[in-house]
């Protein structure tokens, strides 16, 4: 349990490829948003939840965009905005088989380095969306917000970011299937059927 690194779910987005709000659907009878606290919150003392008070309000604090319809990267502003901590882990709310060893690897190899951003590439794409940013990356956000420059990775400077390449990572069991993302009801019925055990 960490408590230097302030767990955030991002949990906005318009979830326009789903029809539905993907946060709110339930694998085995827990939401995705739930399901994302919990584990996040079995290494992080504090955890919260980046997206509407109205909507996820009933799950835990939340925190909401100071800069409006700006994507992913405003939640990661909003985040680091009020952690208190040195170092955030920050989770997309679509990926729920991320591994608990996992994120207590990545927050290690964070703690251990000097990076501004600690992030894994898998497939041969490095995952924003599941990484650990340190304080340092606020302004950077910031900055890149206020120039409506809003993809998270070009954001992220290439001097002081540590990529977790996919040797590294081969240890971890499935770790493509840890980033799975749930865009579509395609990708959410073969979640459905993977979390019950059933064939993909």
């Amino acid at each position: 349990m960490y408590s230097n690194v302030t767990g955030f779910v991002l949990a906005g987005g318009k979830s326009s490829r789903m029809g539905a709000n993907k946060a709110l659907l339930a694998l085995n009878g827990t939401t995705l948003v739930e399901q994302a606290k919990a584990i996040v919150g079995q290494i992080c003392e504090r955890v919260f939840i980046l997206g509407s008070r109205q909507l996820y309000g009933v799950f835990g604090e939340c925190y909401e965009d100071v800069y409006a319809n700006c994507g992913p990267l405003g939640g990661i502003h909003a985040a680091l905005l009020n952690s208190q901590t040195p170092y955030s882990l920050i989770i997309a709310v679509d990926t729920p088989f991320i591994r608990l060893e996992f994120l207590n690897y990545m927050i290690e190899r964070a703690l251990n380095s000097s990076a501004v951003v600690t992030v894994p590439r898998i497939g041969g794409m490095v995952q924003p969306l599941c990484a650990v940013f340190s304080r340092n990356f606020l302004p950077i956000a910031e900055a890149a917000l206020k120039f409506a420059q809003y993809k998270v990775e070009a954001a992220f400077p290439a001097e002081r970011t540590l990529v977790l390449s996919e040797a590294e990572l081969s240890s971890f069991e499935m770790a493509a299937e840890m980033f799975e993302n749930l865009n579509t009801p395609e990708d959410f019925e073969r979640a459905r059927r993977r979390s019950s055990g059933q064939q993909p």
